[in-house]
């Protein structure tokens, strides 16, 4: 059992509405990028739209992948990524829950590459609504059918595992896939039988601050920096 209310709604309804409504402003912002930071110009743009949205989906999982896994390495990154790890329980929510600096490092990670090999602006738009329903599914505790998709797919009950709070959780950083976990080593495929709320959140911060704008403050305090 890890979906009981611990007086947290009200604060991750502010994390889902401040951070999809920064992720509707970097959609309105992207037509004055679209071709402007183009290296070179090599997006399949002829492609049926499911294709080119499954391309796109691969390079920015490989770049959010990448991101979330120095996110966990680096001190100065853990900052602003433990808000998301600072969870007392698990539910769909808890996928629109990080900092908005963070927020902006893993996009940067996922669409920069893809601006840079020419994606139109259409096919990210698309890509936007597929992560936002990734997160809220990934982070769900909602029983679905999943085997044998969990070995390719970092599906729910795969992603529960990285939120473990001991370096049993150092695993499990894809957003879609669990691909990049496999080039990096950090895949773990074999499901644990429970898991409660005791064994989530971040152990070495057992009081991690739980109002809003404290969460924001915490990553610049001197105490942000401990271990993930």
């Amino acid at each position: 059992m890890f979906n009981i209310a611990q007086n947290d709604t009200k604060r991750d309804c502010l994390h889902a509405v401040v951070n999809e409504s920064l992720t509707l402003l970097g959609l309105l912002l992207l037509p004055f990028l679209e071709g402007v930071i183009t290296v070179i110009d090599l997006w399949p743009d002829k492609w049926p739209l499911t294709i080119q949205l499954l391309l796109a989906i691969v390079i920015a999982d490989t770049g959010i992948t990448l991101m979330h896994y120095a996110s966990h390495h680096y001190s100065i990154l853990w900052r602003f990524h433990a808000v998301h790890h600072s969870v007392k329980r698990m539910y769909g929510f808890n996928g629109l829950m990080k900092h908005p600096i963070h927020q902006l490092l893993e996009t940067g990670a996922g669409v920069i590459p893809l601006l840079l090999i020419g994606v139109s602006v259409d096919i990210l738009a698309v890509l936007a609504v597929a992560v936002v329903i990734q997160l809220l599914l990934q982070h769900s505790n909602v029983n679905y059918f999943y085997r044998p998709f969990h070995r390719i797919l970092a599906l729910n009950v795969v992603h529960r595992l990285h939120h473990l709070n001991t370096k049993e959780g150092n695993v499990n950083f894809g957003l879609f896939t669990t691909l990049m976990d496999r080039v990096l080593g950090s895949a773990r495929i074999e499901l644990r039988d429970r898991i409660s709320m005791s064994d989530i959140g971040i152990a070495t911060q057992p009081n991690y601050p739980v109002n809003y704008l404290e969460q924001l403050t915490q990553p610049f305090a001197r105490e942000g920096a401990l271990d993930s």
